[in-house]
């Protein structure tokens, strides 16, 4: 059956038509793997179709197509940029984890962990219920994603496989979500194929967003373009024809191709240049690929004794690469007939690269890894580990995305300096000798108190030029960065270190402040903290932050970077869903026995971790009072309570002492049993009550004991009376009798203490 493809713009990546059947796709798509394919073994790419077909085969795209011609597209685009078989196989399997009802670990025992984690890198967090809006669910993927590719980039090129296709099948969609998606694909996906060196990704989504983001700029540029067309193809075709002479005459095997540079290209010129199209003049674009880098050099040489060069238009990216790996010689001339037109010159295997930059080292292999070679290759993946640095010292979502998003913008326009030694650095334009300190490393940044730039004295506010040889002076007495320097600097790099740094000055001041503001919110909202701070749900609040500990995330808080209702959120979702899943398996019977002698029904399917032994029997539904706060090692009794089993207290429990005689039958003989050996690790909440002459520091030098023993305080209140006296009430959670007497013993030696308590009612 004939192909049949859809008109694209020039240069892009083959676009199977939409409706054309699955099976005459999946032809297509073995025929291109066949193209570079070193064996006959296609054993996976099948299976994948085949499960991927299956799992998709009730759900259909806006277009009406059964929604297996996606996942087929997605794969031909991989395959045209000559991707190894597990790449290919999960762009197949990519949307079966989120879409349908097969999970991460039947597709590992189906495909192997390497597909598996490749369609996991790529699924979306769709379960981010704790939030409606958007921008904090895109940042929240984003994070996810940028995890992903730190462990197998080939997530990123699964990903903008999958984008391109969306963009172009964009049409079928509401015109509110088109512009979304074409802005998010300019804001995030197109630089982000930029800064991997994929430009034949790149190319395609710059035009297809500017396409739904300004349809008549996109429509005048196309139809100004067509009426010139063929003027343009006679004037390229004879400079092409003029360059092969002079080329052969001078022995330079070399390909020469013309192009008009792609549509989004020219609008920018046309914004940055402010001018109509009808201005631009060098939107021709000729390219020679020679065999080698001293052809390049001397192929420059022969153009340049042809044509008149413009002066301040040539760019030397060989001896300079840009950072996503681009290499190629760069040239504006005036053609005979005075149109000034752009020529680039570089080798064949430059120009793989510049089509398919991080894609060009992942040729098919029948066996591999997804780790990026180690040595060059390594270095030129540092951006991806320097947002790694990002997503732990960014705990704010719309912090996060925007600096992604600066840096992305940024990273287009650079200006290339040098260290003392000569090692090449690239900065974003406009960069100041701060930007240059923290791109040799943070304690430089951080120790900085001037720079010389081509051995003289500059202001820290000097804007580096291209060529500029700098010198950071550094000294031990510095103080740190100052905060005027984030109205200095431009790139993203050197100002999440400077802030970084700010909110590390002052992270014990942010951590009281968070611990403070995260009570407040407890109790305006009427939410007892005690029983949502627990280390499964603390643990479950790390994860999803990224955070290595708790001080962490109340330092957080108390800086803005997190939200107090957040935490608090997560925890109370995290203690429902373990209370649902109690009260599923669990049936609660209370029964008063006969002559007053309480019998207490064990929760079916449910052990208490308490390590308590009522009357002997274990396995009892028990909880503990919070009005004494019982821990390991106290004198207990439990008391019988209708429809909530037994509650433990504290045999000088204030409530316990003045109980009527009447409900006396109803307390019951309780011991600990095995806290040592089977629940160590668990903890008790407790309260205290200090008593002391008030003075200042008192606080701290009360939350320092704390914080040496690793003990945190849930809540902290105080009262001064008029005579100076004050008392402070706490809060914590501790193992056992022998710590908190250990805690409170050491309290007592604080200056000006009295006396401590314990609450008992």
């Amino acid at each position: 059956m004939e192909e049949n493809k859809l008109k694209t713009i020039e240069g892009e990546l083959e676009a199977p038509a939409d409706f054309t059947s699955p099976d005459v796709l999946y032809r297509d798509l073995v025929a291109s793997i066949r193209k570079y394919h070193p064996s006959d073994d296609l054993s996976m790419i099948e299976k994948a179709y085949q499960l991927a077909d299956n799992a998709h085969k009730d759900q259909k795209r806006k277009s009406g197509e059964p929604y297996i011609i996606h996942p087929l597209c997605v794969a031909i685009i991989l395959a045209d940029l000559e991707m190894d078989k597990e790449t290919i196989a999960a762009g197949l399997l990519h949307d079966v984890v989120e879409d349908t009802v097969y999970t991460e670990e039947q597709l590992a025992e189906i495909f192997g962990k390497e597909v598996a984690l490749l369609v996991d890198g790529v699924t979306k967090l769709t379960q981010l219920s704790w939030s409606a809006d958007k921008v904090e669910m895109q940042a929240e993927n984003l994070r996810k994603m940028f995890l992903a590719m730190a462990k197998d980039i080939r997530v990123i090129i699964i990903k903008l496989a999958d984008r391109l296709h969306n963009m172009r099948t964009l049409q079928y969609m509401r015109p509110e979500k088109q512009k979304e998606k074409a802005r998010e694909t300019i804001e995030i996906y197109s630089p982000l194929a930029d800064r991997l060196g994929i430009s034949k990704i790149k190319i395609e989504l710059d035009d297809l967003a500017l396409r739904y983001l300004e349809p008549n700029v996109y429509k005048e540029l196309e139809e100004k373009i067509a009426l010139t067309s063929e003027a343009r193809q006679k004037f390229i075709d004879d400079i092409i024809a003029e360059i092969k002479t002079h080329m052969e005459n001078a022995e330079i095997r070399c390909e020469v191709n013309g192009r008009v540079k792609h549509f989004f290209s020219i609008y920018k010129k046309m914004l940055n240049q402010h001018k109509t199209l009808d201005q631009i003049y060098d939107i021709f674009a000729v390219r020679i690929i020679v065999d080698s880098v001293k052809d390049c050099y001397a192929a420059l040489g022969v153009i340049h004794e042809m044509y008149k060069p413009i002066p301040g238009r040539f760019k030397d990216y060989i001896a300079m690469p840009k950072p996503n790996m681009y290499q190629s010689l760069h040239t504006t001339l005036i053609g005979t007939n005075g149109q000034p037109f752009e020529i680039q010159i570089r080798t064949f295997e430059m120009h793989r690269t510049a089509e398919y930059g991080i894609a060009a080292h992942w040729k098919y292999k029948e066996s591999g890894s997804g780790q990026v070679a180690a040595g060059d290759e390594a270095k030129k993946l540092s951006w991806l580990r320097q947002i790694l640095e990002w997503q732990q010292d960014m705990s704010d979502n719309k912090e996060f995305l925007n600096a992604i998003k600066s840096d992305l913008d940024m990273f287009s326009d650079s200006v290339y300096c040098f260290t003392p030694t000569g090692d090449v650095k690239a900065l974003p334009s406009g960069s100041t000798p701060i930007d240059f300190a923290y791109s040799i490393h943070t304690a430089v940044g951080n120790k900085m108190v001037g720079a010389r730039v081509n051995g003289k004295l500059v202001n820290i506010d000097y804007v580096i030029q291209n060529g500029d040889r700098i010198e950071i002076m550094t000294s031990q007495n510095s103080k740190g960065p100052s905060r005027d320097w984030l109205n200095i600097i431009k790139s993203s790099q050197a100002r999440n270190k400077i802030n970084a740094w700010f909110k590390q000055e002052r992270k014990a001041d942010n951590i009281l402040k968070g611990r403070e503001m995260i009570d407040r919110y407890c109790k305006a909202k009427g939410i007892n903290f005690s029983d949502i701070n627990k280390p499964e749900f603390v643990d479950k609040v790390l994860k999803r932050y990224a955070f290595q500990d708790w001080d962490s995330v109340l330092a957080s808080v108390g800086h803005g970077g997190l939200k107090e209702g957040q935490v608090i959120n997560k925890m109370i979702e995290e203690r429902t869903k373990k209370l649902k899943r109690e009260v599923t398996d669990a049936t609660i019977l209370d029964a008063i026995g006969d002559n007053n002698k309480p019998a207490v029904v064990p929760i079916k399917g449910s052990k208490s971790k308490s390590g308590i032994i009522v009357k002997g029997i274990h396995d009892l539904a028990v909880r503990f009072s919070k009005c004494c706060s019982p821990v390991p090692g106290d004198e207990i009794v439990g008391f019988v309570t209708r429809g909530r089993g037994i509650t433990i207290h504290r045999t000088d429990c204030i409530n316990v002492l003045n109980l009527p005689e009447i409900e006396r039958s109803r307390l019951i003989d309780a011991e600990w049993q095995g806290i040592e050996e089977d629940n160590s690790a668990a903890t008790y909440s407790t309260e205290i009550s200090i008593f002391a002459n008030n003075r200042i520091g008192m606080f701290v030098d009360i939350s320092k004991i704390f914080t040496e023993r690793e003990i945190d305080i849930k809540t902290m209140n105080s009262r001064v009376n008029k005579q100076g006296k004050a008392t402070i009430t706490m809060s914590f959670d501790i193992h056992g009798i022998e710590e908190l007497n250990n805690l409170m013993a050491k309290l007592r030696q604080i200056d000006g203490v009295l006396d401590i308590e314990r609450t008992t009612g």
